[in-house]
């Protein structure tokens, strides 16, 4: 008799107090580690670009979760966008959510960071330290979490558009502060939303590497 297993899909939701965040669970079978991704300003859970990277990780054993960390009208407020403090005091909650959870409580975390979410997840790793077994950035803004760059211990992974015209500069700048196992990867003609042909599918197997990497045990 053959056993078929499926991907297991749920819409969650984190909840304290009057704070209520959605996110899209993701758990292959045999899972072997979970990727949280914290996306940027403006963007979604349903960000096509997230969505695409998740998939080719779940097509390789990682479960994966998309959430909002700001609620639709928190969203409307530019300067909300970029408060990375409550960005990462909600990253926080939802690791703990993880944490808690029945069947992501054992998986290795991962923190895959876009755009201002990936200045959230660097200072949400300083905070936990070894709790965070990797990091990817893409086009992130890194530099905005400069001040605890150099307490990340997580293995660091910073992947840069070529044509990202001074998000490279300030990755490279962030990229000096870190004193974990570290790694810039710069994908050539790409610009900041990695639309050019191929480009989201090198950010995708780069990560995929990097997560292979250090979450699968």
């Amino acid at each position: 008799m053959v056993s078929i297993s499926y991907m297991k899909e749920e819409l969650i939701h984190v909840i304290k107090d009057k704070i209520k965040l959605e996110g899209m669970l993701k758990i292959p079978p045999e899972a072997e580690g979970i990727v949280l991704f914290a996306h940027g300003s403006g963007s979604s859970l349903f960000s096509p670009r997230n969505n695409f990277v998740a998939n080719i990780l779940n097509n390789n054993k990682l479960a994966t979760l998309l959430i909002d960390l700001l609620s639709e009208k928190e969203d409307e407020v530019y300067e909300t966008r970029f408060d990375i403090g409550l960005l990462t005091k909600r990253l926080i909650l939802v690791v703990e959510w993880l944490d808690k959870h029945s069947e992501t409580k054992n998986l290795s975390l991962g923190l895959f960071g876009s755009s201002t979410g990936a200045a959230a997840a660097l200072q949400v790793a300083a905070a936990l330290g070894k709790k965070i077994k990797a990091i990817v950035s893409r086009g992130g803004r890194p530099d905005l979490a400069m001040q605890v760059l150099n307490k990340v211990v997580a293995p660091s992974l910073f992947i840069v558009g070529g044509s990202d015209y001074g998000v490279i500069e300030l990755n490279e700048t962030a990229f000096a502060e870190l004193n974990s196992i570290k790694k810039l990867d710069i994908v050539p003609h790409a610009t900041h939303l990695f639309e050019e042909p191929g480009c989201l599918e090198e950010v995708a197997r780069l990560a995929t590497e990097w997560f292979t990497q250090y979450l699968k045990k």
